[in-house]
């Protein structure tokens, strides 16, 4: 059997999840790639040589499907990336409570469901798992709430559950990126003025790139990463961090 990584690859259909595929690909690692529709992708997937599962952020028990597919087609699980998201900005006030069950299910459930369905198979590979948190965990952005509070509870999951698996050579991350160019921010960005002040909230005076995003999760995923985990690294053009002048 080939010793090359074994990676699943949860809300693959996303830009960020899609830049990270063809990353990984290029690395050497296999895929396994799954989203709500996996006919979507097929075409994707076939160029990567990558097995496609399907996956529903609501249903918790597709995750452990997702991942006893990954074993009986590859025999291991090495890493897992769950890049399964969405976006609403809306003040509290404003937000529904069916909102608020399924910002707080796609984010921060689907992260939980994926951690208790991987664990198992991580410790036996002494694997690791990448989880996406947001710049708007660290920084007050208006109109964030149920977006910032589904987060941020990712990343105390991402702290608790590095110190549960760290014995067994498990290494939990996450990443919190700014707004990205992505399918998923095209409505954010659909008139010039509203990229312009997008552009202009980040101090580097741009927004990201998929492609930067999915560096940083294939280096956390890398050997050269081995000695890191329990770390939620912000990339995001200084938003949270910096005040430019």
């Amino acid at each position: 059997m080939s010793e090359s990584p074994v990676t699943l690859i949860l809300g693959a259909t996303s830009t960020i999840a899609t830049s990270v595929a063809e990353r990984l690909h290029h690395a050497g690692h296999r895929l396994v790639l799954a989203a709500r529709s996996p006919t979507d992708l097929s075409e994707f997937g076939v160029s990567f040589g990558a097995s496609l599962t399907r996956i529903e952020a609501r249903m918790p028990e597709t995750f452990d499907a997702a991942v006893a597919h990954t074993l009986t087609t590859h025999g291991r699980l090495d890493h897992v990336v769950n890049a399964i998201g969405s976006i609403l900005l809306k003040p509290a006030h404003l937000t529904t409570a069916a909102e608020w069950d399924e910002v707080s299910s796609v984010h921060l459930g689907s992260a939980f469901h994926t951690l208790r369905a991987a664990a198992p198979a991580l410790m036996r590979s002494r694997g690791s798992a990448v989880f996406f948190s947001s710049a708007a965990a660290h920084h007050g952005l208006a109109n964030h709430e149920a977006i910032a509070a589904a987060k941020a509870g990712i990343e105390g999951l991402v702290l608790s559950a590095a110190a549960t698996y760290a014995p067994r050579g498990v290494r939990i991350n996450a990443v919190a990126p700014g707004l990205v160019r992505s399918r998923a921010s095209q409505k954010i960005l659909a008139s010039e003025s509203a990229a312009k002040t997008s552009e202009a909230m980040h101090p580097l005076g741009r927004l990201g790139a998929a492609s930067e995003v999915a560096s940083l999760v294939a280096w956390i995923l890398s050997p050269d990463a081995g000695w890191v985990t329990g770390q939620c690294f912000r990339i995001d053009g200084g938003l949270s961090s910096v005040r430019a002048r």
